[in-house]
């Protein structure tokens, strides 16, 4: 395959991985549609075959991303957000870099331990931690948006599968 087709069907398959995402956040106003799952979408589409990209990865890197986030936010950030930007050498400042740094290092840690590396659930991590989808229930969401994404993946593989098995 050339490398113009090929750069063309990546970024069709990225797009049409996020399809339903960018519905259901269209359709029910809530953050469905997030910057972490751009990577997941790049990353599913580029590299289908390789290890970080087995469901079980990326689904399980971002619940670590969405739990590691969510402590550091509740033990470290307390109640701010980068949503509104802290003033300079703030303690609110200081608390949300420190709640990042840290749910990132753990989110790494955590992955590495489980066998989950999944690369964009560090960037889940820092939406959480630094107070941009930092509720239990949006980090449910975030993990029912993944899956979401995974869900489109398998079925659009097993598609491409079965239609290369009918060819002549």
């Amino acid at each position: 395959m050339s490398q113009t087709r090929l750069a063309l069907r990546t970024g069709v398959v990225s797009a049409a991985l996020l399809v339903v995402a960018g519905g259901a956040a269209w359709l029910t106003g809530l953050p469905a549609l997030f910057p972490s799952l751009g990577p997941t979408a790049y990353v599913l589409a580029d590299r289908p075959d390789a290890p970080e990209t087995h469901p079980r990865r990326v689904i399980g890197g971002h619940a670590i991303g969405v739990a590691a986030g969510l402590a550091c936010y509740a033990l470290v950030a307390g109640d701010g957000s980068v949503a509104t930007v802290p003033p300079p050498e703030s303690l609110a400042g200081l608390r949300l870099a420190a709640a990042g740094v840290c749910s990132v290092g753990l989110t790494t840690g955590a992955m590495l331990a489980t066998d989950l590396q999944h690369a964009p659930a560090c960037a889940t991590t820092l939406i959480v931690s630094l107070g941009l989808l930092s509720t239990a229930a949006e980090g449910l969401l975030v993990v029912a948006a993944v899956s979401g994404v995974v869900a489109v993946h398998r079925v659009a593989r097993a598609a491409m599968v079965t239609a290369r098995r009918n060819q002549p």
